[in-house]
């Protein structure tokens, strides 16, 4: 139980913190956009968590979830997911947990994996290619079981 406990406030420190970078104060809307995020498990897009915080009754304006989660980006605390459809889907960026996504391109369906040989592999051309890696973001598109 300690352990979350820290774990909860070294992430209220982060986004302070961040807020406190880009020039943004930090209020209560802007706590419960990160928390929303850092609570779910779904790759949802920022109209999604807006329509989620106003239906638990939170008094939010679109600006404020846009440009909380675009800081919250920029600053590698949120990762942004393009899979094709114009709609940007955003995850809590869980640094100790890295893994890639397979995209259903008929429903919608986002799927997490992790391989390591996949991440050896990326590594070890990256070396050979004398390439420093900062990020990668893996997606692979086709069609879930339930769609074939």
């Amino acid at each position: 139980m300690r352990l979350n406990l820290n774990k909860i406030i070294i992430t209220m420190q982060a986004l302070k913190a961040t807020l406190q970078k880009e020039g943004l104060r930090y209020t209560r809307q802007r706590q419960e956009i990160w928390n929303e995020l850092r609570s779910s498990d779904e790759h949802r897009d920022a109209e999604e968590i807006f329509f989620t915080l106003r239906k638990r009754g939170l008094n939010i304006s679109r600006a404020t979830v846009y440009r909380t989660i675009d800081v919250l980006v920029k600053n590698n605390l949120l990762d942004k997911l393009d899979i094709g459809d114009g709609r940007a889907r955003f995850e809590y960026n869980e640094k100790y947990f890295h893994h890639d996504h397979l995209v259903c391109t008929r429903c919608g369906k986002i799927f997490e994996f992790h391989n390591d040989n996949i991440e050896e592999l990326q590594n070890e051309i990256a070396k050979q290619k004398n390439f420093k890696i900062l990020h990668h973001n893996h997606q692979l598109f086709g069609i879930c079981e339930d769609c074939q």
